[in-house]
């Protein structure tokens, strides 16, 4: 396994998306091509909405997401209007009244904002929408500034999922990514959750941290097994010093674990959550044989998209807020990063997009494909032409030859030590990927 992951530890991407982000052919791109993306398929009303609420009060320094740091609560009300307008705008381009089946606030901290202006941006559009009865609300609670208040608040508005980020539990490690959090605290608000009803509580870990030890990992996995989450992401943590705004550059390389430590902290943290009947969920995810993303991967219903794993299935999402990403299955697009370009362009009574990808034909094939690997460890090469077969034939025979998938009249199916190295495997589908010559930095390392 050390040389596997010596040979596959090279730069790749996540495959929330396919192409990946920095494959978007922008010429192809304009808000008008967007907007015909999105009215392309009326045959279903179903959305998702992820709403990015970017402030938060202190940095993370693993986190490479967009946010902005802020002690000034009175930012909170101008930019829920904003949000407004936004949701406004798409419902104009919708036509149709949306079922509005999947909610996902994140970060940023959503838990920033005061309940009951969430509660006011919440109901403001759940009123523009039809609700059916298999909703799925979620939100990403800091366990520090998680309230009583917010719990009951989201919870009387629908929400039944909730993700808090842990991280690792040792000090050292903490006082290092700047995101410290007792054990008591995190126990405190997880048995909270769950009286007032959350059905779902998913805990975040992060592997490969600076300063983080095998001992830390098994630490922080015994005392997550204490309090049996649901869920549990168990990340690779994604060293991207080079994106604007992050906090990464507050550490050298030589403080993060080398590649086969950070690996032996995966496999051993992956079999301490096996032994507890977690069960291994497409990448980085685990959950508990009862909870309904086991139930959907055992079924085949796990979907992909850039909110993560979800069990919730819509061909629109919509992004609202700063550096929100939108898919109409047909185009993707991400609104502006900087929040005063955000803002101006909902002044203009535009909407606030500044960049995407309309699919091709081909492009949607492989999403297709990389999507069923993602979530299901299989696919095939039906529906693409003879040359793009044989080249990705050509690409995944490595990954034969060290018996890490199964080929078998055009189907690829991922063996269990495969699952290690999806990212790379999906790698080999990625034909934009191939077609262009990429820098190393534009991704993390893939173990």
């Amino acid at each position: 396994m050390q040389n596997l992951i010596k040979k596959y530890n090279v730069p790749g991407p996540r495959y929330t998306s396919y192409p990946t982000v920095p494959f978007w052919d922008e010429t192809t791109y304009s808000t008008k091509s967007w907007i015909h993306s999105l009215q392309q398929d009326n045959s279903s009303r179903e959305i998702s909405l992820y709403i990015h609420l970017p402030f938060c009060e202190s940095l993370c320094t693993f986190c490479a997401c967009n946010k902005r740091i802020t002690k000034r609560h009175e930012v909170e009300l101008p930019y829920i209007d904003a949000l407004l307008k936004e949701w406004n705008m798409y419902l104009e381009i919708l036509q149709d009244k949306p079922i509005l089946k999947e909610i996902h606030l994140g970060g940023g901290t959503p838990t920033f904002f005061d309940p009951k202006h969430l509660e006011y941006l919440l109901e403001t559009i759940k009123k523009t929408c039809e609700i059916p009865e298999d909703v799925s609300y979620s939100f990403e609670g800091h366990p520090n500034n998680t309230t009583t208040d917010h719990l009951q608040t989201l919870r009387q508005l629908g929400f039944d999922r909730v993700s808090y980020g842990i991280q690792d539990y040792n000090p050292k490690v903490q006082i290092a990514i700047h995101r410290i959090q007792s054990f008591e605290t995190v126990k405190r608000i997880t048995e909270q959750s769950r009286a007032l009803g959350y059905n779902s509580v998913s805990h975040d870990l992060i592997y490969g941290l600076p300063l983080q030890t095998l001992e830390d990992v098994i630490s922080t996995i015994e005392k997550t097994i204490e309090l049996m989450p649901d869920r549990i992401a168990f990340y690779s943590y994604a060293h991207v010093p080079w994106t604007k705004g992050n906090g990464q550059r507050g550490y050298d390389e030589k403080d993060l674990p080398s590649p086969d430590l950070k690996r032996q902290q995966y496999e051993t943290g992956k079999k301490m959550l096996e032994d507890q009947g977690y069960i291994e969920i497409g990448m980085d995810h685990f959950a508990l044989p009862e909870d309904d993303l086991t139930k959907a991967f055992q079924n085949q219903n796990l979907h992909r998209n850039f909110m993560g794993y979800t069990t919730t299935k819509t061909d629109k999402m919509i992004g609202l807020g700063v550096s929100a990403i939108s898919d109409s299955w047909y185009g993707f697009s991400q609104n502006h990063k900087k929040l005063n370009e955000y803002y101006t362009s909902l002044s203009k009574n535009e909407l606030p997009v500044s960049r995407g990808h309309i699919l091709n034909k081909t492009d949607l094939i492989i999403r297709r494909k990389i999507l069923n690997l993602m979530c299901h460890f299989v696919t095939d090469l039906d529906g693409l032409d003879i040359s793009h077969q044989l080249e990705i034939k050509s690409g995944l025979d490595e990954f034969k030859t060290d018996d890490l998938i199964n080929i078998e009249d055009d189907m690829i199916q991922v063996k269990p030590a495969g699952k290690a190295f999806i990212r790379n495997i999906c790698m080999a589908f990625d034909l934009r990927l191939k077609a262009k010559q990429t820098e190393s930095e534009l991704f993390s390392m893939t173990i």
